[in-house]
């Protein structure tokens, strides 16, 4: 079995020593190297080239940003960044996200060696999953298939809501469209989001994203798009030209007051090990909507969201996968194809045009 080789990358002496400790847990997954800056780890990787790169953003020398470019510009590898929830740190992540990372981390500013151990399944899967990405250009790594062990049985949409009873209206003209994603997500949901014309149907996403990250991932594509995006609230009415993103941390749902949508954000267990869960959006898209819906599942690790495309697929919705030549990680995709959930399989380029009905 070929192991993930790890490189770490953080000015803290704790986090790489607990990042070590952990990772090095996982059978799967070996630390080649740690650094306190990119500078070090520069040097490291012109002897050994890691296949994932663990990575702070605020380190002395060379920030994260800056060595994060200059890694997609001369040798694109998978990286997954840990970094502090500040405000600051908060958009400086985003930032990371839209140069090419793949996976983020986050990390307390008190308790941080603690909290770093009881995150170690969280790193290990961050990890895992980074090693499957197909970043651009990255050749043969890009196709490594790191192996997964799976944790204990996890909930399904059951344990939010059940599916027993159809609320949908007949067919109509105002037409929802849910989409759900994970990894690689936030770069595929600004070129769908943003190829979008102002009038368009009423969008629900979730993205697995940490808690406090949305709003400003949303802030940021409010600020590239034609159409509106924001993150969800509590009863939000769901509206032609408005995109409306699951708060990390909560449950987005869909539910009808007669003629009109509106979302519920509420707190309850992980589905699928997630919270936002794709499959608990696109059950309740199923059972609210109905046919008036269209569901799109893309890029992201794992299956969250199969099923829910399925059920949407049942109530009578059109439903769409990204195909696996534009994803970051043809997972979620992959199982939703193999239930037999999608009625079309699309490139990244064309799921505007789905959003649209037009595909």
């Amino acid at each position: 079995m070929k192991k993930i080789n790890v490189l770490l990358v953080d000015d803290s002496a704790v986090v790489r020593q607990v990042l070590l400790a952990v990772l090095e847990d996982a059978p799967d997954i070996q630390v080649i190297g740690a650094a306190s800056d990119p500078i070090f780890a520069m040097d490291k990787m012109a002897r050994q080239w890691p296949d994932v790169i663990v990575l702070d953003v605020e380190m002395p020398r060379m920030d994260g940003i800056t060595f994060l470019r200059k890694i997609m510009s001369e040798r694109p590898t998978p990286v997954v960044i840990c970094s502090s929830l500040t405000e600051k740190g908060t958009q400086t992540c985003l930032q990371a996200l839209a140069a090419g990372a793949v996976e983020i981390i986050t990390k307390p500013q008190v308790g941080l060696k603690n909290f770093l151990l009881e995150s170690a399944n969280e790193l290990i899967r961050a990890v895992r999953s980074a090693a499957l990405a197909n970043v651009r250009n990255l050749g043969s790594n890009g196709k490594q298939q790191a192996p997964r062990l799976e944790p204990a049985a996890k909930l399904n949409a059951d344990a939010i809501l059940s599916l027993a009873g159809n609320h949908a209206m007949a067919e109509t003209t105002e037409r929802i469209v849910a989409i759900g994603t994970s990894t690689g997500g936030t770069q595929a949901l600004e070129a769908v989001l943003t190829a979008l014309p102002r009038v368009c149907p009423g969008i629900v996403i979730v993205q697995h994203m940490p808690e406090k990250f949305t709003a400003s991932f949303a802030e940021r594509l409010n600020g590239l798009c034609a159409i509106e995006v924001r993150e969800a609230r509590h009863n939000d009415r769901v509206l032609p030209g408005l995109a409306l993103i699951a708060p990390g941390g909560k449950h987005l749902l869909l539910t009808r007051s007669g003629a009109y949508y509106h979302v519920q954000v509420i707190d309850g267990p992980l589905v699928n090990r997630h919270r936002p869960s794709v499959d608990v959006l696109l059950r309740s898209v199923a059972k609210f909507a109905g046919r008036n819906a269209t569901g799109i599942i893309m890029t992201g690790m794992g299956d969250d969201g199969a099923r829910g495309l399925k059920e949407m697929h049942d109530a009578g919705a059109t439903t769409v996968a990204q195909d696996e030549a534009s994803c970051v990680v043809f997972g979620m995709p992959k199982e939703a194809i193999k239930l037999g959930a999608a009625k079309k399989i699309l490139p990244l380029r064309d799921i505007h045009l789905a959003v649209l009905g037009k595909a």
